[in-house]
């Protein structure tokens, strides 16, 4: 694991309080391994959700002055999703400098968006704690500004509601999301759904949760446009 050092530097933050820091970037696997307990991110997680919403709400608002509230709150979502906040990790190097034990390995830390979004969130909420709401705010906001003004009113669009309206187009019947398979361990669990419309297979999601592998079947359909 690099210093924690180092990655203040690369971002131009000035710790007070490193072991705020420490805790940010440890991963709940390292303490299973020491037998301790409640020292890793999953507090400061709770602070960086909440900072992360509300510059996330500040930036929309003040980006889009004539966005109305359903889309704003679509656009909200986008920004703080798992995939953009995993995205926001791996620009800065995150999971160099992650904190892990010995039952999990590396290279699944970097390859987890899961892992990643909770690690930037606890990063957020340590800067906030260290140096409060102005610093952490900042902060957020250069990855929030640049990714909220790259998306159009088409992105603000999930793909489930996007193939639905394809689909609907033609007949009025709905498509369905079915559970192929769940994968992995009961506190890590993986799973594969279809979207299926009359029985034909349109595409299909692999995910952290049923609502993300639907997103990705969705989209796989989409992609294809075999409907």
């Amino acid at each position: 694991m690099n210093s924690i050092f180092e990655l203040s530097r690369k971002l131009g933050i000035k710790i007070s309080n490193i072991s705020l820091f420490e805790l940010a970037l440890t991963h709940p696997s390292y303490n299973a391994d020491a037998n301790t307990k409640h020292r890793d991110y999953e507090r400061l997680e709770f602070m960086g959700d909440a900072v992360l919403g509300f510059v996330s709400a500040d930036v929309i608002y003040k980006l889009h002055p004539d966005m109305n509230e359903g889309n704003m709150t679509k656009l909200r979502s986008i920004l703080v999703k798992s995939d953009t906040l995993a995205d926001f990790a791996r620009e800065i190097d995150l999971p160099k400098y992650i904190k892990v034990g010995h039952s999990i390995n590396p290279d699944k830390v970097a390859s987890s968006n899961k892992i990643l979004e909770d690690i930037f969130e606890a990063l957020v909420g340590a800067l906030y704690l260290d140096q409060g709401i102005i610093a952490a705010a900042n902060f957020v906001r250069t990855f929030i500004f640049a990714k909220a003004k790259s998306l159009s009113l088409d992105d603000l669009t999930d793909a489930k509601t996007k193939l639905q309206e394809y689909v609907q187009s033609e007949t009025r019947e709905p498509v369905k999301y079915v559970l192929v398979e769940e994968m992995g361990p009961a506190h890590d669990r993986t799973f594969k759904m279809n979207v299926v419309f009359n029985g034909i297979v349109l595409g299909t999601g692999i995910g952290k949760s049923k609502k993300i592998a639907e997103e990705a079947a969705a989209q796989d359909a989409l992609s294809k446009r075999c409907f």
